[in-house]
């Protein structure tokens, strides 16, 4: 490679990586730590903590639920869970009956669901919180986040490719200098594959 194309290259690498490097750099260390984390889930404690909400619709809206067969609560009744039993994520879809309504929420870290009585507008609820570390790890897993996550997971994942592939074109135009820089790639290519082999079974 004549030099003044290796010079183009070496600008072109340098600026999408340090680029990708800048996107990711936040987000790769909490999915390293979260990485962490998850790996040693069972030796780390949590107490989740679980509050139990009980109340009772008005008729006025018990009466709007009367006349729904499906799809999300209405909004008045949404409204009024925020409201008056502090219950923030009632927008799914719940399950009708003719004598319940169930709404199950999940939530990264935590869970949640609610059950209200057509008969007599008694609502129930529970919610059940497992902590900051739960939260971040369920955050790494895309669990119980919502398609705004999931796209930025995978957003995150390209700029992670992009980083890796322009760390590597880096390597190869300076490897003629750095005489390390193929076995080390190497060893972190056979490592993994070596610890599959004998300990994978």
């Amino acid at each position: 490679m004549n030099k003044k194309r290796k010079a183009f290259w070496l600008k072109q690498l340098h600026q999408w990586h340090w680029v990708t490097s800048a996107i990711c750099l936040i987000s790769l260390v909490l999915f390293s730590l979260t990485g962490i984390t998850l790996n040693h889930a069972s030796q780390i404690s949590a107490d989740p903590v679980i509050r139990e909400h009980q109340g009772e619709l008005p008729a006025e809206l018990l009466s709007k639920l009367a006349e729904q067969k499906n799809g999300q609560l209405p909004a008045a009744v949404q409204q009024w869970l925020a409201q008056k039993m502090d219950l923030q994520n009632t927008s799914g879809e719940p399950e009708w009956a003719s004598d319940e309504i169930y709404l199950p929420m999940p939530r990264p870290g935590g869970d949640a669901w609610l059950a209200i009585d057509m008969n007599n507008g008694t609502v129930l609820a529970e919610t059940t919180d497992r902590g900051w570390i739960a939260f971040f790890n369920d955050l790494h897993k895309g669990r119980h986040t919502g398609t705004v996550w999931i796209w930025f997971i995978d957003i995150f994942a390209v700029a992670s490719l992009l980083f890796a592939f322009t760390g590597l074109g880096l390597m190869m135009l300076h490897a003629k200098r750095r005489p390390a820089t193929w076995p080390v790639t190497l060893a972190g290519l056979v490592l993994p594959w070596l610890l599959i082999v004998f300990f994978m079974h």
